[in-house]
């Protein structure tokens, strides 16, 4: 039986543009489902999966989820062009949200075969890295049921307001897409949009709860930590 790979390499991409970062996820997942594809044909030379985990940020975006709804982009393309912002509908899950500087996006493209195949686990499992990632700065974090993500005021909810939007994709036990987490974020671009088609529901940052911008490379260790713990995964830093 071929042994589990808990290795993952960890790739830091820096400011990139949405489409480039998607067109890496897309490789990255690919080559992974080949790999898989060759092993179950030729069992006696399977060959471990590789791990990604990206972290990222992107320049203005609007992401539209497989399930979203257009009508939740506020903005006419003529109106996105003027303020420079990209928008592109996408193969993940969930609704529409918005990419920028100052938010901290994670891609997790892993074989879950090398950890657990189940894909409720793994968003909770995401989340509950966020959520210990917020304590580490005294912020308490949450889940609100039937919402994916991570809020503040999950429990009495009289401002309920989500600092981590969530959307995946999984085929053969592979995922991409991943978590996109507030950090020094410029908010008002979530004016423009219905949050993951949610209403009624404010958007809110580390840099918004605390009062002062945080350093990006200090929040992703801290998140890569817990990560690397619950999922009990051997996080190894890589290049492109």
């Amino acid at each position: 039986m071929l042994e589990k790979n808990k290795q993952v390499n960890v790739q830091y991409l820096g400011l990139v543009d949405y489409a480039q970062a998607w067109d890496y996820q897309e490789e990255v997942f690919a080559e992974i489902i080949q790999t898989k594809i060759v092993n179950r044909k030729q069992p006696d030379q399977a060959k471990a999966t590789e791990n990604y985990l990206l972290f990222c940020e992107h320049p203005p975006v609007y992401t539209l989820g497989k399930s979203g709804k257009e009508s939740n982009l506020l903005l006419s393309s003529e109106e996105l062009a003027k303020k420079g912002v990209q928008y592109y509908p996408i193969n993940r899950g969930g609704d529409i949200t918005f990419h920028g500087p100052g938010q901290l996006v994670g891609y997790p493209v892993l074989d879950l075969d090398n950890f657990f195949t189940d894909i409720h686990r793994y968003l909770r499992m995401l989340e509950e890295a966020i959520i210990l990632t917020l304590a580490d700065y005294g912020i308490d974090g949450g889940r609100i049921a039937g919402l994916t993500g991570v809020w503040i005021d999950y429990e009495e909810q009289k401002n309920p307001r989500k600092i981590c939007a969530m959307g995946v994709k999984a085929s053969r036990w592979v995922t991409m897409h991943g978590f996109a987490l507030n950090i020094n974020t410029d908010l008002q671009y979530f004016d423009y949009i219905i949050p993951c088609g949610i209403e009624g529901k404010a958007v809110t940052s580390l840099a918004q709860e605390l009062g002062k911008p945080h350093n990006m490379e200090e929040v992703s260790a801290r998140l890569l930590k817990h990560l690397a713990s619950l999922f009990e995964m051997d996080p190894i830093p890589t290049s492109c």
